[in-house]
């Protein structure tokens, strides 16, 4: 695995359709994007090889969930706004990276390995 922001910015250009808060980065937050995808992706699935792709597809949904409005929800605001001009309100949104791994990585994952992967962890129930 080859990791790098220049075959990123190529994936996501084809094959993501919303990039803008993709584009909108710098290079070294594109990096730390990655970084962050390729330890939550291989932490999430230890026994698995992690493609590029599975890693960029998840780097352009951390690029979304963090920019400058939506990192205010993952901070804990709820709403606020700004008088007269726009007033955002957030519903819950995930508080574990895990949580935001697209279906597209897991497919991805499952596809290198030769398995299939599902959505669901491992939890406690009550009964």
């Amino acid at each position: 695995m080859t990791l790098s922001i220049e075959a990123a910015d190529e994936y996501v250009d084809v094959n993501v359709i919303d990039i803008e808060d993709w584009t909108d980065c710098d290079e070294a937050r594109k990096q730390r994007i990655i970084n962050v995808a390729s330890r939550t992706l291989a932490s999430a699935y230890p026994k698995y090889m992690i493609p590029d792709a599975a890693v960029y597809e998840f780097a352009a949904v951390l690029a979304r969930e963090f920019n400058d409005t939506l990192r205010q929800a993952h901070n804990g605001v709820s709403s606020f706004s700004l008088s007269g001009v726009a007033s955002f309100t957030f519903r819950d949104k995930p508080r574990e990276l895990v949580d935001l791994i697209p279906p597209i990585s897991r497919e991805l994952i499952g596809a290198e390995n030769d398995v299939k992967l599902g959505s669901r962890g491992v939890g406690w129930s009550v009964l």
